[in-house]
């Protein structure tokens, strides 16, 4: 039997794990019976393109430029026709995002006001809250050691400063909004499995 669909967030400082969770958890909610649809921002729309050629240095923008585009992508994500969010919880998919309006409250917050960016992203939270935030928590000095393993070029927020900021307008934003937002905090730290049995078990409680 299909169990009720849910739309789960991940969250986390650059090099968090995120991606290895995502497929986890996305695995383990399959075992379960879920159809799930995995998604990610910055999206591949046109929004999304400029993001990535912001972040990669072909092109550059101011910070409150960029938290605009967020703005723009995550409204185009949420309620695109084909493949948008809400599209696909109608079609009775769990829905889980590698990223989502924290994201910009944290990255965003390090470099303006956190108040102007979660009012920025105030539709989007109107038009769906996460059924659980997932934020994987670990040390900024762990995060620049699995950044720079293996390459050669960082993208815009990739340094140790922005990734101590941005850690802590996470738990600013976390404190602020906790209750009105669904949140599980987990210490990234652990082995991938470690991880993924914590998240199980959480996420295992929302489903009848």
């Amino acid at each position: 039997m299909t169990k009720k669909n849910l739309f789960i967030a991940f969250e986390g400082i650059d090099g968090s794990g995120k991606s290895t969770q995502v497929k986890l958890l996305s695995e383990n909610l399959v075992k379960a019976g879920h159809r799930v649809y995995t998604t990610v921002e910055p999206t591949n729309s046109v929004i999304g393109s400029i993001i990535r050629d912001i972040f990669t240095h072909k092109t550059e923008a101011d910070h409150r430029t960029i938290a605009g585009l967020f703005v723009a992508d995550r409204l185009d994500h949420l309620l695109g026709k084909t493949n948008g969010i809400l599209k696909k919880l109608e079609e009775g998919y769990t829905v889980i995002t590698d990223r989502y309006y924290f994201s910009s409250y944290a990255y965003h917050g390090a470099h303006m006001s956190l108040d102007w960016v979660i009012g920025a992203n105030a539709l989007s939270a109107d038009l769906l809250r996460p059924d659980m935030n997932i934020y994987i928590d670990i040390l900024p000095e762990i995060s620049m050691a699995r950044l720079t393993r293996g390459r050669s070029s960082l993208e815009l927020f990739e340094n140790m400063e922005n990734q101590l900021k941005v850690r802590e307008k996470y738990f600013e934003a976390m404190e602020k909004l906790k209750l009105s937002e669904k949140i599980f905090i987990t210490d990234g730290n652990r082995s991938p499995e470690t991880i993924a049995a914590d998240i199980w078990h959480e996420i295992s409680l929302l489903v009848p």
